[in-house]
């Protein structure tokens, strides 16, 4: 029956549509296609980093101290001690390998960025299309807690929380769970809308006057026509939440060391920018090149997804 009652048309999924005009459109966006690349790229960097370490022969632990030069701290050599036996170079003052740090960093990002993302679209999407399509009081407690949570001055709560959290939670558990839940109010608006605009369509007034019932309806009929911006959604948050860790750990209440990451890389680099610039390039670059091929990455969804491109196209 959902199947005959999809918007899609007769006997054809609601989804199957979408997938293949999604898959059309990407074929014949370039930067789409270039950024799915680069993120698999840094996808497989982050999940054989300590293959990747270990092809260079280094870990991003052990110290060289002997590598550093005794005038300044920084690496003695050619643009802070590249070689080939350090790909990147070595940190000051510690000289950890920069490069397995950077590979190790892009697991930690990586690792809360998606997480945070998978909580966040988790719960905004329950809440979101729960509250759109069953309305009433339970609309009003949502879109009430919503817009408390989009007005909360997040920043400066998950700094704090950072500084007082004690140390036995582990840190990248307590990231995962602030980013995310802060993270869930703007999913479960633009889903609400979504809900809202779809629950009164003429596919879903059918499957009701032909006996489904509400779980039936909300599962078969509107959640399959809510994956467009669910993606898109999800496409957007992963780098925000990989920015927001690395900020956290620019400030210093995110990821503590030795563990690598991005963010407190970075906030480690800035005070040696004059004297080594390569300590901040490389992981400033890796940070800046993933969020902008999920950016770009999101756009080309959007544009796929959006009933006017398709229609120009």
């Amino acid at each position: 029956m959902s199947d005959i009652l999809s918007p899609g048309g007769a006997g054809v999924p609601a989804a199957a549509p979408a997938s293949r005009n999604l898959w059309r459109a990407l074929r014949h966006d370039r930067w789409a296609q270039a950024s799915a690349v680069v993120i698999v790229l840094v996808i497989v960097t982050a999940l054989a980093a300590p293959l990747l370490a270990l092809i260079e022969g280094q870990d991003p632990y052990t110290y060289h101290t002997e590598l550093l030069n005794p005038a300044d701290g920084t690496g003695a050599g050619f643009l802070g001690g590249i070689s080939g036996s350090h790909w990147f170079g070595v940190e000051p003052l510690t000289g950890r390998d920069l490069f397995a740090v950077v590979a190790y960093g892009a697991r930690t990002s990586f690792l809360i960025g998606l997480a945070a993302t998978a909580v966040s679209m988790l719960l905004g999407v329950l809440l979101g299309a729960s509250a759109g399509y069953v309305g009433g009081w339970w609309d009003t407690v949502v879109s009430r807690v919503t817009d408390v949570l989009l007005g909360f001055p997040q920043l400066i709560f998950m700094i704090a929380l950072g500084a007082v959290a004690p140390q036995s939670i582990p840190r990248p558990l307590l990231l995962i769970a602030v980013i995310g839940l802060f993270g869930w109010p703007r999913v479960a608006r633009v889903v609400r809308a979504q809900t809202l605009s779809l629950r009164n369509r003429d596919f879903v007034k059918a499957a009701r006057a032909l006996g489904a019932g509400g779980a039936h309806v909300f599962r078969r009929e509107l959640l399959p026509n809510l994956w467009a911006p669910i993606i898109v959604l999800a496409t957007v948050s992963i780098p925000a939440n990989i920015g927001l860790e690395a900020a956290l750990s620019f400030l210093g209440v995110g990821i503590p060391p030795p563990t690598p990451s991005w963010g407190r890389s970075i906030s480690d680099a800035i005070n040696w920018v004059q004297t080594d610039p390569m300590f901040l390039i490389f992981p400033g670059a890796a940070l800046f090149v993933a969020t902008l091929a999920f950016n770009m990455l999101g756009d080309g969804l959007r544009d796929a997804l959006d009933p006017k491109t398709a229609v120009r196209r």
